[in-house]
């Protein structure tokens, strides 16, 4: 086998294993423990950012996958004038988070840093923990209380505290279901051990 070829075989096997980025969603998203289990990495991310922020794991995992069901680099779909003329997306967000720009911007300039990456599960859910106690401190929503602490994050701290959220009965039931979705995980996680 030659230098180059060896050289070339190394670089995609470390292209593979990169950053936490993985484009693609575990295979049982509505398996707590399949998912961590799939993905160790993943759940070290979540307890890092609890030990950080407080945030619990469960709740992280179910905001995670009502905003891009674990896809590193979901983006919302593109937008079309006449129904083929594209004319861009509907929001900047981007990654596990769904962060938008100015908001990651925000969160770089005051814990993340500039090589911080939407794409990065590690980066990813320690944004959420940094906006989500952001949020407890702007609004008194608890850092458990995942219905809201969802809703605050989909429509902003302001929106929330201006109730934007009261006319949209789509979100509510969203929220609904993300708060269901962490107290299932979070029954999961424990009968397998991983909390």
């Amino acid at each position: 086998m030659s230098s180059f070829f060896r050289a070339m075989v190394l670089l995609a096997l470390l292209g593979s294993c990169s950053a936490g980025g993985y484009g693609s969603a575990p295979r049982e998203l509505d398996n707590a423990c399949a998912i961590v289990n799939e993905r160790p990495e993943y759940l070290r991310a979540f307890k890092a950012t609890q030990r950080k922020w407080g945030v619990p794991v469960p709740t992280i995992m179910a905001m995670i996958y009502q905003e891009s069901k674990f896809i590193s680099n979901n983006r919302p779909p593109h937008q079309y004038a006449l129904g083929v003329i594209p004319i861009g997306r509907q929001s900047s967000a981007l990654g596990y988070s769904q962060a938008l720009d100015g908001t990651w911007d925000e969160y770089q300039d005051q814990e993340g840093g500039r090589r911080s990456s939407r794409e990065s599960i590690h980066d990813a859910t320690d944004f959420m923990g940094w906006y989500m106690t952001a949020t407890v401190r702007e609004t008194g929503v608890p850092l458990g209380d995942t219905r809201n602490q969802y809703l605050a994050y989909h429509d902003g701290r302001s929106g929330y505290m201006r109730g934007t959220w009261r006319a949209k009965p789509w979100l509510i039931r969203i929220a609904g279901e993300v708060e269901q979705r962490a107290v299932t995980y979070n029954a999961q996680l424990h009968a397998c051990g991983k909390l």
